[in-house]
């Protein structure tokens, strides 16, 4: 795991985009405080956090939309700044809040608008509107398209460049479930062929499917930042007891935080291996006989609740 105290670079990793230090204050209110991205290239990244928790203002700044109060972004190995910002926009594809697009306009008008702006190839506009799956609605007017159409027209436009690094902000919004397993299988393919891909969401069952590396804001600062695997090993998942007298043994575990399950088992959480052994042999000394022992199976969203203090996205 990358430790979220440590602002150091992994040792023969390589990054698309780093942060050191990133901040962002609104008078006395810190948005974004001493923020430390680190986001490998390739990866597909899941930014999480509460609502307010600072995942637009991060990207905002990454994409130079909105200046840090203080500390660094790197992009692409380059620091980003008044010098650099032209070419390191070039390199990034982004979908920030609302799809763009001209609504009077039809799919491919708006298509050919951002082919003329950037400089590109009719091939490169065409590769992008067919990774979307958006070919056969580009001749409907866009104010005719429904949400999850105009999202894909908008991902459509953040790939026309062929960018080293896609920014997404809830991309999936407005999809059915076949339009968010093909996003899924877009991001998935995009990473394989080398773009590295950050993505915000609400729907944590599609970051979990999705991510290689998870990041996860509260209150403007990062509490966890590494794998999966990593993530479920950061919440120590509460001891399922099941035994013979369970409201006494409940009882005598108050202190530490003891509950009744809805099945009639005792549950206690924040315990590591010894501590369990230590509430077992309480246990047995009291004459209540203990059955099984076994730890809570946990989700991406009770680890998720658990880091943030039930913070609900």
């Amino acid at each position: 795991m990358i430790p979220v105290a440590d602002s150091g670079i992994v040792s023969g990793m390589t990054y698309a985009v780093t942060t050191e230090n990133l901040t962002k204050r609104y008078g006395e209110r810190a948005v974004v405080e001493n923020l430390d991205l680190r986001i490998p290239e390739g990866s597909v990244y899941g930014f999480l956090g509460p609502n307010g928790s600072g995942k637009s203002t991060t990207m905002k700044m990454l994409l130079s939309l909105i200046q840090p109060t203080s500390g660094e972004v790197r992009i692409l190995g380059q620091s980003m700044n008044r010098t650099t910002r032209r070419n390191l926009l070039g390199n990034i594809g982004s979908l920030i809040e609302s799809p763009p697009g001209y609504a009077h306009l039809t799919g491919a008008e708006n298509m050919r608008v951002v082919q003329r702006l950037l400089g590109l190839e009719t091939h490169q506009v065409d590769h992008a509107v067919g990774a979307v799956r958006l070919q056969n609605q580009m001749g409907k007017k866009v104010r005719d398209y429904s949400l999850g159409m105009k999202q894909r027209l908008g991902i459509a436009m953040a790939l026309a460049r062929q960018p080293q690094l896609l920014i997404l902000d809830e991309p999936t919004n407005g999809l059915d479930p076949a339009g968010i397993e093909e996003m899924r299988t877009l991001l998935r393919r995009l990473a394989h062929d080398g773009v590295t891909v950050m993505v915000s969401s609400h729907l944590l069952g599609e970051i979990d499917k999705t991510a290689t590396v998870l990041g996860i804001l509260s209150q403007g600062r990062m509490i966890f930042q590494g794998s999966r695997s990593e993530l479920m090993a950061a919440s120590t998942p509460d001891v399922v007891i099941t035994c013979t007298d369970p409201v006494f043994a409940a009882q005598n575990l108050i202190s530490f935080d003891a509950r009744l399950t809805d099945t009639d088992e005792v549950a206690v959480p924040g315990l590591d291996d010894r501590q369990t052994a230590g509430v077992v042999s309480t246990l047995v000394r009291e004459r209540i006989g203990v059955y099984g022992v076994r730890r809570h199976e946990q989700t991406l969203e009770d680890v998720f609740m658990h880091l943030t203090a039930g913070g609900g996205l």
